[in-house]
């Protein structure tokens, strides 16, 4: 059996499929320093920013190392598209960040979340959307 690339867990999808990247996609990958996963994301689209957000994304892969750095969400939550979404990224089993702090500022800022990932060995992701009833 073989794995497509990128792989990981128990899923045999690709990691670009498991999170949602779809062909030409305008994506932003903020704060998270991961060579092989902007060499992934380079597969499916040329349109990547990596420090600041373009109008209309469609989808934002945020790091945050701290729940301060979550402060950010009602800024990234202008610049996705209606149907658009921000995955937010912490490092698994650490202190300074745990899921319900980036559930709790999702909702402070307008946001849902959705859907729940490994995103990698190191890293936990929470994807987060604009409510359908507000878009």
């Amino acid at each position: 059996m073989t794995v497509a690339p990128g792989a990981t867990g128990y899923s045999k999808r690709s990691r670009l499929d498991k999170l949602g990247v779809k062909s030409a996609m305008r994506v932003a990958v903020l704060r998270l320093q991961d060579a092989e996963f902007l060499q992934e994301l380079r597969t499916r689209t040329d349109d990547i920013a990596e420090r600041r957000p373009k109008r209309a994304t469609d989808m934002i892969f945020f790091f945050v190392s701290r729940t301060k750095d979550l402060e950010r969400l009602a800024r990234l939550r202008e610049t996705i598209k209606p149907n658009g979404a921000i995955w937010t990224l912490w490092r698994k089993g650490r202190p300074e960040v745990k899921q319900s702090d980036v559930m709790s500022a999702a909702k402070e800022n307008g946001l849902v979340d959705i859907k729940v990932a490994s995103f990698s060995e190191e890293l936990s992701a929470l994807k987060l959307v604009i409510p359908v009833a507000m878009r």
